[in-house]
């Protein structure tokens, strides 16, 4: 960037501690970070910086998709209405094993990336097989994410060994780091019943060995202590605990079935979670206690899990679903109110996989992962409380623009 830029004429709300709302706000930027920001009038526009007309818009930090299989957007709609075992087993793993190729994984994760930046996602969480390609692909498109090679006990693509699978994956995490700035590689086992108890472990160690994150489905549907069998018990995140896998370092997805005693523990291990609303509806696997879970202090972000299991990488939609399905589902109107919602599409998400420290906020000397929200469409007007009208108004088509780590991806609604 030649020199700074200034982003003004907005109502600027940066998800910060306290939830401050600015009607006339300003951010400066200097290459790839912010460098100050409050209301226009105290923000230092010296210099001549380049400027940015927010034309009355939302400023506010990009959404953070928490859980997305990338290249699963090949398989959007291939196989709907089934139960999750059978879905997975009789459709998903079989077209896997025939389409996943370096090619079309690279196609479809820039057509993700795509649909993702378009919708004002600027970090993604993915877990996925050929992630070395998937991490490229992710890299060109300049959109920022965590990238976890896929491991799993039976022959994978680009795995044909399943003895070797966590070797690849430690391999890939040493290859992938100097990609790009912007990607983080990480480890992702599928799940405690498609990974032996020795690979979970030997998984995580790798993880703790490279300093990056370890991912991991878990307790997504009922029956999953029965699929992993014995030794596992009747709680899925208390076997994951007995196997030590489970720290700050660890994230697990969808959670849907845990108990106070489970939520108890993943407090203390201080894990994140990723809840996927409109995935788990679909697949009918159940509600996970999010409420409760956020209550005892556990980080939740928002995912919209892989194309083939929701359909689209709409995290704006996503925040809408988690609200009314949670009050719906406590019969309390009170619950995952708005602001909560829109913390779990942004700072929560940053915080549940680890990256809080450099984006899900608008704060000085964090990256400049910013989007704007157009305020005048129809269904936007009159906005009374700028969250309700995030969460319960807005649509993804509302982002108008979106910066990732200073770069500008997207302009007056269309890709760069």
């Amino acid at each position: 960037m030649d020199k700074d830029l200034l982003i003004h004429n907005g109502l600027l709300v940066p998800m910060s501690e306290g939830l401050p709302v600015i009607p006339d706000g300003a951010v400066r930027i200097r290459e790839n970070r912010i460098m100050d920001l409050g209301p226009a009038a105290s923000v230092d526009a010296s210099g001549n910086p380049k400027r940015i007309d927010a034309g009355g818009g939302i400023i506010m930090p990009g959404f953070v998709n928490g859980h997305t299989h990338a290249p699963m957007s090949m398989f959007r709609g291939l196989a709907d209405d089934l139960p999750l075992d059978v879905w997975l087993n009789e459709h998903i793993f079989p077209a896997e094993a025939s389409r996943v190729t370096p090619e079309s994984v690279t196609q479809w994760t820039v057509h993700s990336c795509r649909e993702m930046l378009l919708a004002g996602v600027t970090t993604c969480c993915d877990g996925y097989f050929h992630e070395a390609e998937v991490a490229r692909a992710m890299a060109g498109t300049g959109i920022r994410a965590v990238a976890g090679q896929g491991v799993i006990d039976f022959p994978a693509p680009g795995v044909p060994d399943p003895l070797r699978n966590v070797d690849h994956a430690a391999a890939y995490v040493e290859n992938a780091r100097s990609i790009s700035s912007r990607l983080h590689p990480s480890i992702f086992c599928h799940s405690p019943y498609t990974c032996s108890a020795d690979t979970l472990q030997a998984a995580k160690a790798a993880a703790d060995k490279a300093r990056v994150l370890f991912q991991i489905h878990a307790a997504e549907t009922r029956n999953e202590p029965a699929m992993i069998g014995e030794g596992c018990g009747r709680s899925v995140i208390a076997y994951l605990d007995r196997l030590g896998i489970l720290d700050r370092n660890t994230l697990l997805v969808h959670a849907v079935w845990v108990d106070d005693e489970d939520i108890e523990i993943i407090r203390q291990r201080q894990c994140g979670v990723i809840h996927c609303p409109e995935s788990n509806m679909k697949l009918a696997s159940g509600i996970a206690p999010v409420p409760k879970m956020i209550a005892a202090g556990i980080p939740v972000g928002l995912g919209t899990d892989g194309c083939a299991s929701n359909n689209d990488h709409d995290l704006v939609g996503e925040m809408g679903t988690a609200a009314k399905l949670h009050k719906v589902a406590c019969m309390d109107p009170c619950v995952m109110d708005a602001r909560t919602c829109l913390k779990a599409a942004t700072i929560d998400g940053a915080r549940a996989i680890g990256m809080a420290a450099d984006i899900g906020s608008l704060e000085p000397g964090k990256l400049a992962d910013i989007i704007i929200v157009d305020t005048h469409r129809p269904h936007m007007v009159p906005m009374h409380d700028v969250y309700s009208a995030l969460v319960y108004a807005a649509k993804s088509s509302d982002v108008s623009w979106v910066m990732v780590d200073g770069r500008i991806l997207v302009d007056a609604g269309e890709l760069v």
